[in-house]
């Protein structure tokens, strides 16, 4: 079977071809409120699941169940618990594909704190490498220089493959004349009822995959009418 192009499925539906070659798993299970609430998250109150459940079994349930993309951050704070997780599981490092984010902070702090945190996830999940790292959010004045410290990691191989996460095309236009590595992809929030034509069109352009989170909507919206007239119709 010949390979795909950018920006196309693989036959067998699992994965994307992005722009260095890298395969990257179609469906990824996000580690956000696992064992642990960020305080200043949209919505501190709300546990991610029952307090009865140990988090370690959530994420080995999802390893059971087939997941092998784990979409994790420095913000979600549950690194360590993510990677004793992994190594209880027993698969392999070479079957995961381990994407991780800087934060605010240490994008503010500069290039030491970055390669620190670095380090500092990659002990955390126990890996000698990431298959992805990210910008987690395009901070003011600082985005541009953090993202040439996520360049220097590609080039040491840290990490496989670097990317960015909630840019709008402003954000990226800004970044854009600095680059020496077109990011992978841009990981914003995409759904149903928030639909974003144009900013899915600009970063097509430019070769950078769109990557969506709360893809679901966090399950809200379900009772949709649009949404239950398709689930009637596709029967799902």
């Amino acid at each position: 079977a010949s390979m795909p192009s950018y920006g196309e499925i693989t036959a067998d539906g699992r994965g994307v071809k992005l722009n260095n070659g890298t395969i990257h798993p179609l469906i990824g299970f996000g580690t956000y409120k696992v064992g642990f609430v960020p305080a200043s998250s949209n919505s501190a109150s709300v546990p991610g699941h029952a307090e009865d459940v140990d988090p370690k079994d959530i994420i080995k349930d999802a390893l059971a169940t087939g997941y092998r993309y784990l979409d994790c951050a420095q913000f979600y704070g549950n690194e360590s618990m993510v990677g004793e997780a992994i190594r209880e599981s027993g698969i392999s490092r070479s079957e995961l594909f381990l994407v991780s984010k800087v934060w605010g902070d240490k994008i503010h702090a500069g290039r030491d704190a970055i390669l620190a945190q670095l380090e500092t996830t990659l002990t955390s999940l126990q890996t000698e490498y990431l298959d992805m790292y990210l910008i987690h959010w395009p901070v003011p004045g600082y985005h541009v220089k953090a993202y040439q410290v996520l360049e220097e990691a590609l080039a040491a191989g840290k990490v496989r493959s670097i990317a960015v996460s909630n840019y709008t095309i402003e954000d990226y236009q800004e970044l854009e004349p600095h680059l020496k590595v077109v990011p992978a992809v841009n990981q914003i929030e995409v759904n149903p009822f928030l639909y974003r034509p144009k900013t899915l069109s600009f970063f097509a352009s430019k070769g950078i995959v769109t990557q969506s989170y709360r893809a679901l909507r966090q399950g809200k919206g379900m009772d949709d009418a649009t949404v239950q007239a398709m689930a009637s119709k596709y029967n799902k």
